[in-house]
């Protein structure tokens, strides 16, 4: 029975990948479970220097989710290099660093950095805020979002995976946009702008209004996304957006996904992951599938 499966070059034992946000680099959930049984993790967001995040609330339960206003809260790059990754390339799993940044400028510095690592991808995150041109994410412009990913994948020769925002209109032009750009593999969906409002205060819940909505309630949207964006390249695509067992995996799997990511789960139950990589496993067996290829991109 074989689960692997090879992105942009990269072979992953398995495909359930930690995603980023989620997991930080690892070590937390090392105490807990064996990282080596992941396909891969995903770092925490990056930035060039170290970032406190948002001010205020940031985590806020909602019905069949959460929304989350963390404002990429990180270390920085340089402390992730010294720091986290020696840890992460220890383990019998993929490592991949997670690239944002506010301008165009900092995530071409950030790439250029990175590339000079054992760092095996980069997932260049474009649902950052662009603060130099009004604060709308560089992910919902196209032109700034073909500037980004152009100028990024000039910049480094690692695989380059392009997470996407679902706040577009047009999933699949902004697929085939990440794919004409430079991308080696896309990655969505990123969480959902939302809002939540607290009618004692008589105030939104988070400093900044919005925030970003993850977890089930989103995963029938989600997967119809990723099922536009793998029918509308040639390159893979990760699946990602309320996946809670293996079940959900499996349906993102037979939608195109390649690999999935698992994040919201991660605070619920630790074991999730692992769950769905045994979850994987059972159910090939009881359909007599011998590789996970034979049901990938199936419907």
């Amino acid at each position: 029975m074989n689960l692997g499966v090879d992105i942009a070059g990269v072979h992953f034992n398995n495909p359930v990948i930690a995603a980023s946000g989620t997991f930080g680099f690892g070590k937390e959930f090392a105490e807990y479970i064996d990282l080596n049984k992941l396909g891969g993790i995903c770092s925490k967001g990056l930035t060039l220097h170290k970032n406190l995040g948002n001010k205020g609330i940031r985590i806020y339960e909602t019905p069949s989710g959460i929304m989350n206003s963390i404002g990429l809260q990180n270390p920085g790059i340089d402390y992730f290099i010294n720091t986290e990754l020696p840890f992460m390339l220890e383990k019998d799993t993929v490592t991949i660093a997670n690239l944002g940044g506010h301008s165009v400028k900092d995530y071409i510095k950030g790439a250029e950095i990175l590339n000079d690592t054992e760092v095996p991808m980069i997932e260049l995150n474009i649902s950052c805020p662009n603060v130099k041109e009004g604060g709308m994410a560089f992910g919902t412009d196209p032109a700034k979002a073909d500037e980004v990913i152009s100028k990024v994948r000039r910049a480094t020769d690692k695989p380059l995976i392009v997470k996407l925002s679902p706040n577009v209109g047009s999933i699949p032009d902004f697929a085939k946009l990440a794919q004409n750009s430079g991308a080696d593999a896309l990655s969505l969906v990123n969480t959902f702008n939302a809002m939540s409002i607290d009618i004692k205060a008589k105030a939104p819940v988070f400093v900044n209004k919005t925030a970003g909505l993850s977890g089930p309630a989103i995963k029938p949207i989600a997967l119809r996304m990723v099922y536009e964006a793998a029918h509308a390249v040639d390159i893979p695509v990760i699946g990602m957006g309320g996946i809670m067992d293996y079940k959900d995996a499996i349906e993102f799997i037979m939608a195109g996904a390649s690999a999935i990511q698992v994040g919201t789960a991660n605070f619920i139950d630790y074991n999730t992951m692992i769950d769905i990589v045994d979850g994987i496993k059972n159910y090939m067996s009881e359909e007599n599938i011998t590789d996970i290829k034979e049901i990938t991109g199936i419907i």
